[in-house]
């Protein structure tokens, strides 16, 4: 056994079995070691940037690591900006990186770079590995890491010698660190905080937004009439018919102001207090409003569906019946032309039960309360604002959950950022329907240049958001990809394509023109 087998083989032990890998020279023998151990499924995608967006998918919805398999301090950097949104996620994910061996180091070869540099801002555990005899121990403390509530990036580096030298054994199973368990004393101070009686909203993220602390929360909402809230990007949140509805946060700073008026208490669980995305001249980036008392119930690394039952109990509410969706039909009109607000109506009406809807989309964004009395559903977002994380995201929650129909919400031109998402869609044959919302151009960066302060849309500025010249031709993008698409420009070929998409299997793309 080399190294590299025992690393495999110790991944596998620790519970990691997929990987989503673009491998490069330096990790030949990890390649090479998926023929001599069975059970690792090996993913190819085309662009880092996909690996660690899909394993950030994976890892959402599986609730345990995948792995990534990078080549040196380039491929890890081509992944960046989605490692930073696992990051933002608290996804937990394990990046294999590899790298020259260490006698070649001293070379200055033309990929050599400062890796752990590149690594180092998006890792919350960063190792490398010094022999062949303790690899294996080191994939088993890098899964252990990334498993540490709330879910952590850790990154492992491997010189190329590491890998093809011997190895002795596999590393033992070691144990998932659970989060840590809110005092007493917090719960009894934040029951006391609730009974004052002022004008509560609970603020919910990571485990919080799942079907056990959303009941727990919705019966304290239904005694209390707090309001139950999340942030304008989580994670993923339960959602849907016969779920307890949340309240999203809008996005631009003057709208949370305008919807947290009147909070005198803010509790957090396992979130941060609301701020803006960005600073803009004479707007708050600091969005509690003024006099309102902030109170933290369960930090992100303690168990908040667990401090949200023992407040159920110390106020008393066991008894009290949570608020929950209910299905309704969603009316879609034909007439008029296909936008924003007519595709999602259509997806509310045709989703069916147990999808995940992966969103990026500013225009998606308004319409996001016509889903609520839809069939039940998870919701996943970029968390991150690194776009170009859900064409990859969908890809690993759909392989996380093969039997569950993934829609993805997606504005054309982030995702141009991962188009090759839709390869690996065809090659693994992963059941998601694209929706790509077609309006030409940035549309977001236009509002967002009077909104800093900047001047009117001139020829040259105007010509930095603008996409149609060329314009992009999604269905020859997605079939040059294997992908089957179609493009859709009344409201009733948009409404045909995806009620046809949601009763059949596998990969396609809608191109909504807007």
């Amino acid at each position: 056994m080399n190294g590299a087998e025992s690393l495999l083989r110790s991944l596998m032990a620790n519970g990691v079995n997929v990987c989503f890998g673009n491998p490069g020279t330096s990790e030949m023998h990890f390649v090479a070691a998926l023929d001599e151990v069975e059970g690792m499924r090996p993913i190819l995608c085309l662009f880092e940037g996909v690996a660690t967006g899909a394993a950030d998918g994976y890892a959402r919805m599986a609730g345990k690591p995948a792995c990534t398999l990078l080549h040196l301090g380039p491929g890890l950097a081509n992944g960046l900006a989605n490692l930073h949104n696992a990051r933002r996620a608290q996804s937990p994910v394990v990046n294999i990186v590899g790298d020259h061996a260490s006698s070649h180091a001293r070379y200055e070869a033309p990929l050599t770079s400062d890796l752990k540099g590149f690594a180092r801002p998006v890792s919350h555990w960063l190792h490398s590995s010094s022999s062949s005899l303790t690899v294996g121990a080191d994939a088993a403390r890098a899964v252990q890491a990334a498993t540490e509530a709330p879910g952590q990036v850790a990154t492992l580096i491997l010189p190329a010698d590491t890998a093809w030298n011997p190895a002795d054994d596999v590393a033992s199973t070691l144990p998932f660190p659970a989060p840590a368990l809110v005092s007493e004393q917090t719960i009894e101070y934040v029951a006391s905080l609730v009974q004052s009686g002022v004008r509560t909203a609970f603020l919910l993220r990571g485990e919080a937004l799942q079907e056990k602390g959303l009941r727990a929360a919705g019966r304290i909402a239904a005694k209390t009439g707090a309001r139950l809230l999340c942030d304008t990007f989580a994670p993923r949140l339960q959602r849907g018919a016969g779920r307890v509805p949340v309240e999203r946060l809008p996005y631009f700073a003057e709208q949370v102001v305008e919807f947290l008026s009147g909070t005198e208490l803010i509790i957090l669980v396992g979130a941060q207090p609301p701020v803006s995305f960005f600073a803009y001249p004479d707007k708050p980036s600091w969005l509690t409003p003024e006099g309102c008392r902030l109170a933290v119930l369960s930090h992100p690394h303690e168990n908040g569906p667990a401090a949200l039952d023992a407040l159920v109990d110390a106020l008393g509410v066991n008894t009290c019946v949570a608020k929950t969706s209910i299905r309704q039909p969603v009316e879609v009109s034909l007439d008029g032309p296909l936008d924003a607000e007519s595709i999602m109506r259509v997806v509310a009406k045709h989703l069916p039960d147990n999808a995940i809807i992966t969103e990026e989309s500013s225009l998606a964004l308004p319409f996001y309360g016509l889903t609520e009395t839809a069939a039940p559903h998870d919701f996943l977002t970029l968390t991150g604002g690194a776009i170009g994380s859900m064409m990859a995201v969908s890809v690993g929650a759909g392989i996380a959950c093969p039997e569950r129909k993934v829609v993805n919400l997606q504005g054309d031109g982030s995702a141009m950022y991962t188009v090759q998402s839709l390869w690996t869609q065809a090659r693994e044959n992963v059941d998601v329907v694209t929706v790509i919302y077609a309006n030409r151009g940035y549309k977001i960066l236009s509002n967002e240049l009077k909104r800093v302060g900047a001047a009117e849309n001139g020829v040259h500025a105007a010509s930095m958001f603008d996409l149609q010249n060329p314009a992009l031709d999604w269905v020859a993008l997605a079939k040059g990809m294997g992908v089957e698409a179609v493009r859709a420009e009344s409201r009733e070929d948009f409404e045909a394509a995806f009620a046809s998409a949601m009763k059949r299997r596998g990969p396609m793309l809608i191109e909504a023109v807007i």
